[in-house]
């Protein structure tokens, strides 16, 4: 079976899965869109242009009510935000291209939790666990063997908009007035609150807590002492606002905390759903609570794996499976099309070792690789790589990126040194939970907690970066890299070289590699530095061109 998906709302994306096998997720943001972007006509085109025969099904995945009219009187095509009842989806006959289709929708909330378990390894009839916490949800459920899914209970109403709203109580820039936080707010809040050394509120935060935690989701201009209030306008780099950041986050994670360990007493495996999935330092505390069998996380936790999650619906409702095959590399490919010029690189044909050592001697290079990844995280196809040894890398990668110094820079390491390196001894390829560095060494990757939020690489996982991992160990010791996303701040992932180049000359990279193939800028410093200190010229290639 065939079938093709949307997400409609933010984050939107279309999905394709044939036979049981993602084949692919095309994501709005990608390609240097704008950050949560809904769908737009040429990522359809896009996804059109993919397949290769007529899908059997359309999904559309469900959202708010578009108009008011929707409001009153529901939909013939779009299922809603909230309902579990599988009574909720509509089933309708459609066509596609002239070709007879069924048309299915079913609701976003399902879409997370069909997401979670789909991409999971769980095998099908395995009952389980969801948390779905996200803007708007932050509810749990329990699962049987027959894909019957109970609302266990709605915790609190939305988790990642009062998350978010944290952050804009200490920036001046930020209108208290302001209904919902900016959508980049709460990962900020994340690496604030990493920043903490204090656990216990003060009197004043106590009340504060109070009304940012109990009762409906408010404007901060709502909380009757808000021109007083504690941390108001004070800056992000206020430490006793730091210190307030890290109680609060584990306030928020109290309050699910405390609902699970009274009422999931199973032992049940968890899946985690919704954007506060991103939220690694969550992530780690769920699985160190020991109420769960186990714990997953997809790297699509937010709203990018909707369109996911209601194709997998869809299978569920036709075939009885909601399990897929798929592959975190399931994007777009690199688009090497365009005109650059290329007589300000010197071009040097593909050297993992000769990149590795480029890394090794402190240049920073953009990285692209296969497909993009699927969700908001690089992991290693669409990256910035750099070597871990000194924090004035991670320093200069926070102004690559244009972006507050407070931001820490993620590892990606070789599974086998996971251990030994952060105490991590099982696959973490998505990057979904944080660990504590065992070593001084990496400070250019080590938050300021001592903790890390490592990917880990294995032949199987992506063999390219696993040679270049594994050559970058060869040259220092250490099969570790820094690894961000490659992207314009406020933007996705580049897929392009256009603005590849684009990026790395606006931007300072000393340069960057495609394939394999490495484009180093003439004019950078350290690759100049780099030339007239190496003695293994001889080992590569130089092909000077006008253009590409």
């Amino acid at each position: 079976m065939n079938i093709l998906s949307y997400n409609p709302g933010h984050d939107g994306a279309v999905a394709y899965i044939k036979d049981g096998r993602l084949m692919f997720s095309i994501e709005s943001e990608k390609d240097s869109h704008y950050r949560y972007s809904a769908l737009s006509i040429s990522h359809v085109l896009d996804a059109i242009g993919a397949i290769e025969d007529l899908p059997d099904v359309i999904c559309t995945g469900g959202w708010w009510p578009y108009d008011h009219h929707e409001f009153l009187f529901g939909s013939l095509r779009n299922s809603g935000y909230r309902g579990i009842n599988p009574e909720r989806s509509i089933i309708q006959p459609g066509r596609f291209f002239k070709g007879k289709v069924d048309y299915f929708s079913s609701t976003h909330e399902r879409s997370h939790i069909l997401c979670a378990f789909g991409l999971s390894t769980l095998p099908k009839g395995t009952p389980f666990y969801a948390l779905v916490w996200e803007g708007d949800i932050g509810a749990f459920y329990e699962i049987d063997s027959e894909f019957n899914i109970t609302l266990l209970g709605d915790v609190l109403n939305q988790p990642g908009n009062r998350y978010g709203m944290l952050y804009g109580l200490a920036d001046p820039t930020f209108p208290k007035d302001g209904p919902f936080p900016r959508l980049t707010d709460a990962g900020k809040i994340m690496a604030l609150a990493s920043f903490s050394q204090r656990s216990e509120p003060t009197n004043e935060e106590t009340r504060l807590l109070r009304f940012l935690l109990d009762g409906p989701f408010r404007k901060l201009s709502d909380y009757e002492e808000i021109g007083n209030a504690p941390h108001v306008n004070v800056g992000l780099d206020d430490p006793e606002f730091r210190n307030f950041a890290g109680i609060y986050s584990d306030a928020i994670f109290d309050f699910f905390y405390r609902f699970a360990r009274a009422q999931m007493r199973k032992g049940l495996p968890l899946v985690i759903a919704g954007g506060c999935g991103l939220n690694c330092d969550w992530n780690s505390k769920w699985a160190e609570t020991g109420l769960f069998s186990e714990v997953f996380v997809p790297p699509v936790a937010n709203d990018s794996g909707s369109a996911i999650g209601t194709a997998i619906d869809a299978q569920l409702h036709f075939t009885g499976n909601p399990k897929i095959d798929w592959n975190v590399y399931s994007g777009l490919p690199f688009q090497e099309q365009g005109l650059i010029d290329a007589s300000k690189y010197d071009i040097h044909e593909s050297d993992l070792r000769q990149i590795a050592d480029f890394l090794a001697n402190d240049l920073i290079l953009a990285w692209t690789s296969g497909k993009y990844e699927i969700g908001p995280r690089a992991l290693g196809n669409r990256s910035i790589l750099a070597a871990p040894f000194l924090d004035t890398t991670r320093i200069r990668l926070n102004e690559i990126k244009q972006r507050e110094q407070f931001r820490p820079i993620a590892p990606v390491c070789l599974r086998a040194d996971a251990k030994d390196l952060f105490g991590c001894n099982h696959d973490s390829p998505h990057m979904p939970y944080t660990f504590r560095a065992n070593t001084n060494a990496l400070p250019a990757i080590t938050h300021v907690n001592g903790t890390a939020r490592i990917q880990t690489v294995t032949p199987d996982s992506n063999k390219t970066l696993y040679d270049l991992l594994a050559a970058f160990k060869q040259c220092t010791g250490y099969g570790v890299l820094c690894n961000t996303s490659l992207n314009f701040n406020g933007k996705g992932f580049i897929n392009n070289i256009v603005d590849l180049d684009a990026y790395t000359t606006q931007h300072g990279l000393d340069g960057f590699v495609v394939e394999g193939k490495a484009y180093l800028m003439k004019s950078s410093k350290l690759y100049q530095d780099y030339q007239r200190s190496s003695t293994k010229s001889s080992r590569y290639v130089s092909i000077q061109s006008s253009l590409v």
